[in-house]
């Protein structure tokens, strides 16, 4: 094997399963959350040259599981849209054994929009600092502030209804946290 094939390998060794769980935290479906982490390393891949040299493969990386989320995501909507069904399914069964407050966030993670979304999971699931999370989306970092912070406060009153209701002490973060390393296969 040659030198940029054996770094690309070493690379994906060491990501694969935290860009699946990024893509899974966006996605909310573990099946396409794989599929999708394997599609955007095939994608790093063809320009691993140009990405190697960047000096932020990761970095890449998680702009493309991004983006194609975003683009999977509209094509579900649209698809959604066209049978009336906006995301009407709800999962018959969950395999993980997540706590209630964590389901509670991930439902309400998946009513954000997207741009949101990604800057929450980006800075409290993966504890990406403010300038990762912005070299990483391609944005600003007041716009990576403003979206946090934005669809933080959306979280919350999102989920202040059933933490009042359950008496459910965890903050939105925390459980963010929790049920992102709770994930077998990640």
């Amino acid at each position: 094997m040659d030198a940029p094939a054996e770094e690309f390998h070493a690379f994906f060794d060491r990501h694969y399963a935290d860009l699946s769980r990024f893509a899974y935290l966006l996605l909310g479906d573990s099946e396409g959350a794989d599929d999708l982490a394997a599609d955007a390393l095939v994608a790093v891949w063809r320009r691993w040259d140009s990405v190697r040299v960047g000096g932020h493969p990761l970095a890449y990386a998680r702009g493309v599981v991004a983006g194609m989320a975003r683009t999977r995501l509209r094509s579900l909507l649209r698809e959604h849209r066209r049978v009336a069904l906006f995301w009407s399914h709800r999962p018959d069964r969950i395999d993980d054994p997540d706590v209630p407050a964590v389901l509670d966030v991930r439902d309400a993670l998946a009513r954000l929009p997207l741009r949101k979304r990604t800057c929450v999971v980006l800075r409290h699931a993966f504890d990406l600092s403010e300038k990762e999370t912005a070299r990483t989306l391609g944005v600003s970092v007041g716009t990576v502030k403003s979206q946090t912070s934005r669809g933080i406060a959306e979280l919350e009153r999102m989920l202040a209804p059933a933490r009042t209701g359950s008496g459910r002490a965890h903050g939105t973060a925390g459980a963010l946290r929790a049920g992102s390393a709770g994930r077998s296969g990640w």
